[in-house]
């Protein structure tokens, strides 16, 4: 009843979340006082159509801990505050989390701008800091007890852009002109950077070089820029539902793009537009085989698919985001449970040397400023109204390949 009245108390102040994912009652329930870990997400603002499912993917992964055993035989309990999309409201919050609320641990919040907020107050008070969505440059990284669950290996300006271009090639009709149009977003611009450097040193042609404010709606025109230069291919360093705008806004002007690939689109909104048939995004993980060969998987995907459609989402398949939003659970899962431990530098020092197997595949720390060794990123495409994954090879899904250029409307 305790933890009942405090939960209701913190949605009263300032629009909080609190999860209360208790014990469900099983033979072996957890018991004790539970182990409190606290976060945000931007469950409204421009972010909110991805971050909630990362929400989703929690209190799955929650629940079904705290069927077995929770952490260290206790029962796990999810703070969770909105940080409405606003790195200075996150950064707010997280301080609430750890001299108001006084968690035993903290967990990234949703992005990168929110997470840099976030992170800064991480290493203030020498916190253990997972994020699953947050990109920078490793090499500008210099705080020891972050580790990016994402799995982008330690160069993602190159290893990711050049994965796009590698899967367009493999078509035998590469482009040869691009169009890049890019957020200032930090990580989405950090990432264009990068691809603009690729694909020069590859031999392509950029047409046309724009940059546009984070959270921009209006793509009138940036629409015409596009159209004018008339690429084989337009390359969208966007957030969220970026390319539908810009998507809708070119079909105004009567021109489909010959190839279009946004870097981290909100799941739904792409994959059902009519005007984003066939465009491309980056990925860890898409709901087919080989990917949910693996029976936890399965389960996973069965019990995502019944609580995305509860909650309203219209495309309730697993993709990138929600199994990022699994996965993270599960290298802290991993570090506490090999530890037997809650404190921070204790967990650190164990993912600097030890590798986690998760959803999205081994993620092994402890190489450039704790980036992961591995790069895990695929590239994959909205086909028949749903994302597949078409890049590399042994991860495509059964029977399907990249189509550029696309089709003609």
């Amino acid at each position: 009843m305790k933890r009942l009245l405090r939960c209701l108390a913190i949605l009263g102040a300032g629009g909080a979340l609190c999860l209360a994912l208790l014990p469900w009652p099983t033979s072996g329930a957890p018991a004790g006082p539970p182990i409190r870990i606290g976060g945000t997400l931007a469950l409204t603002g421009p972010l909110g159509s991805t971050a909630i499912v990362h929400k989703i993917a929690a209190e799955i992964y929650l629940e079904q801990l705290n069927k077995r055993n929770g952490l260290l035989g206790r029962p796990v309990e999810y703070i969770l505050l909105d940080d409405q999309s606003k790195p200075e409201v996150t950064r707010t919050l997280y301080e609430r989390l750890i001299t108001v609320d006084k968690v035993d641990l903290i967990i990234g919040a949703h992005a990168t701008a929110g997470n840099l907020a976030a992170m800064a107050v991480a290493q203030k008070y020498g916190k253990l800091f997972l994020a699953s969505t947050m990109l920078i440059d490793p090499r500008r990284q210099t705080y020891d007890m972050y580790f990016p669950t994402q799995a982008m290996g330690p160069e993602p300006q190159a290893t990711m852009p050049g994965s796009v271009l590698d899967a367009l090639v493999s078509t035998g009709r590469p482009p040869k002109t691009i169009a890049v149009v890019a957020s200032k977003f930090p990580s989405v611009h950090f990432v264009s950077i990068g691809a603009k450097e690729v694909m020069q040193k590859r031999g392509f042609t950029i047409v046309l070089d724009l940059e546009y404010e984070f959270g921009n709606r209006d793509f009138g025109a940036i629409a015409a820029r596009v159209k004018e230069a008339n690429p084989d291919f337009l390359w969208v360093g966007g957030v969220g539902v970026d390319l539908v705008l810009l998507a809708e806004a070119l079909k105004k002007l009567d021109y489909t793009p010959k190839g279009q690939f946004m870097l981290f689109p909100a799941p739904a909104p792409m994959a059902q537009s009519p005007d984003t048939k066939y465009a491309m995004a980056m990925s860890v993980f898409e709901e087919h085989p080989p990917f949910t060969d693996n029976p936890i998987v399965a389960e996973f995907v069965k019990l995502y698919h019944e609580r995305a459609a509860k909650a309203g989402l219209t495309y309730t398949q697993v993709d990138h985001q929600s199994a990022l939003g699994y996965a993270i659970w599960e290298i802290l899962e991993a570090a506490v449970t090999a530890t037997k431990s809650l404190d921070d530098k204790v967990l650190a020092r164990w993912l600097k040397t030890n590798t986690v197997n998760t959803i999205i595949g081994r993620e092994r720390f402890g190489c450039l400023n704790n980036s992961t060794c591995e790069d895990l990123v695929k590239v994959k495409q909205v086909q028949g109204g749903r994302w597949v994954t078409v890049w590399p090879k042994q991860w495509t899904a059964p029977g399907v390949s990249l189509i550029y250029p696309s089709p003609s409307p």
